[in-house]
């Protein structure tokens, strides 16, 4: 069979992150220490926003919200807005940049003969990691190590060496077969688990779910059994592994970067998708970009 377009565009994302951490060492219009800053995005580009935002806050540079667009609140005062948009066409996006008034913008795009150009004080264009697939893979990613590296530089390099070898490692037969995914993550990685799981819906139309991981106890482990998994982004709570193991679910938590294990996370959605017959580069109801009338 050959690989499908998404497959062959998430397997070039350890040297787009590799660009777009040189791309961040002289750009404009990244937040700087102690600007209180807002992330927004629609989607995927929306838990993007969220991994940055706790990132951000955990290195002590700011305070710092994530928001879908659609739910950005108005009238609250913000240094900086920081707008993550593929198409630079999304409506919600677009919107939140026109009523920033004098706030200072920053869009991440990809494409540069997009409405976003315009849009915002400073855009920063990731054409490079663009994608033709309507699910984002290399995009969001590439968009995620940009700002990574605009908080530390120095650790892009081991972050793309890990996700070259998440590329080739095997995935467990039990985790492609299974019936049902729970991803985990705590802190910033908690936005990566919930990209995870959109992936694996968007991609395949599968049964997924996400939770923080010191929640997962409170209700959401019920569902756990045998062949079902639950992946772990980060490292697992204290004796959370036991409780999954006691219900017979798989467990996937080998504690590497989640950036990195996001791109394993992207394999297995192809990977099911495939086993069941669909077509990851055409999913269900979506398109590439949602452009609202009016």
């Amino acid at each position: 069979m050959k690989p499908s377009l998404t497959h062959r565009e998430l397997l070039t994302q350890p040297e787009s992150w590799r660009r777009a951490a040189h791309a961040a060492s002289s750009a404009t219009g990244l937040p700087v220490p102690g600007e209180r800053v807002a992330v927004t995005g629609c989607g995927t580009s929306w838990f993007m926003a969220q991994a940055y935002a706790a990132l951000r806050e955990a290195a002590g540079q700011g305070e710092t919200d994530a928001f879908a667009a659609s739910e950005f609140p108005r009238g609250r005062a913000y240094d900086r807005v920081v707008a993550i948009t593929r198409s630079g066409t999304t409506t919600e996006v677009l919107r939140v940049l026109a009523a920033a008034g004098g706030t200072p913008t920053l869009a991440i795009t990809a494409d540069p003969k997009t409405p976003v150009m315009d849009a915002a004080t400073e855009v920063a264009v990731l054409d490079w990691a663009d994608e033709e697939s309507v699910v984002q893979t290399r995009f969001a990613t590439t968009a995620l190590a940009f700002l990574r590296a605009g908080l530390s530089p120095s650790g892009a390099a081991v972050v793309a060496d890990e996700a070259e070898r998440a590329l080739s490692a095997p995935l467990p037969a039990a985790v492609v077969e299974a019936e049902q995914w729970t991803f985990l993550g705590a802190g910033w990685a908690y936005g990566l688990a919930q990209e995870a799981a959109l992936k694996m819906r968007e991609a395949a139309g599968a049964w997924t779910e996400a939770y923080p991981a010191m929640e997962y106890r409170h209700g959401p482990v019920a569902i756990a059994g045998p062949e079902r998994v639950v992946w772990s982004f980060g490292p697992l709570p204290e004796g959370l592994a036991g409780e999954v193991a006691a219900t017979g679910a798989t467990l996937v938590a080998d504690g590497g970067d989640p950036m990195a294990d996001l791109v394993r996370a992207q394999r297995l959605a192809v990977a099911v998708a495939e086993s069941r017959g669909l077509n990851p580069d055409a999913p269900r109801h979506l398109t590439r970009s949602v452009v609202l009338s009016g």
